[in-house]
């Protein structure tokens, strides 16, 4: 039986999702809803299996075990930046992937 996770989602990650949710909303119903859906099985993946994701290239920069799960179609591929501590997954941003790596102060 697999172990159950509890996600927490930032302020800032909520910020996150507000932005990208605005800027796809150009796109129409329909491609808002598509991400919504994609962003959402992510979240219920971190739920389940958490580890299943790599670290991300921008855990040197922040220092922290930083891991990476990526979704989206090109051109609106976002990574969902989280850690694990125990049983709690914490979303500490969602970013765009064109966006630049992760600094101290972006967390």
């Amino acid at each position: 039986m697999r172990m159950s996770f509890t996600v927490n989602i930032t302020r800032r990650a909520n910020g996150d999702v507000d932005a990208a949710e605005a800027a796809v909303t150009q796109l129409g119903a329909a491609a808002l809803g598509r991400w919504r859906s994609r962003l959402l099985r992510v979240i219920e993946i971190l739920e389940r299996d958490p580890h299943r994701y790599p670290e991300s290239e921008d855990a040197t920069n922040v220092g922290l075990d930083l891991r990476e799960a990526i979704f989206g179609r090109k051109p609106h591929v976002h990574r969902v930046l989280f850690t694990i501590d125990g049983t709690t997954v914490t979303i500490h941003r969602v970013r765009h992937a064109a966006q630049d790596r992760l600094t101290d102060d972006d967390l």
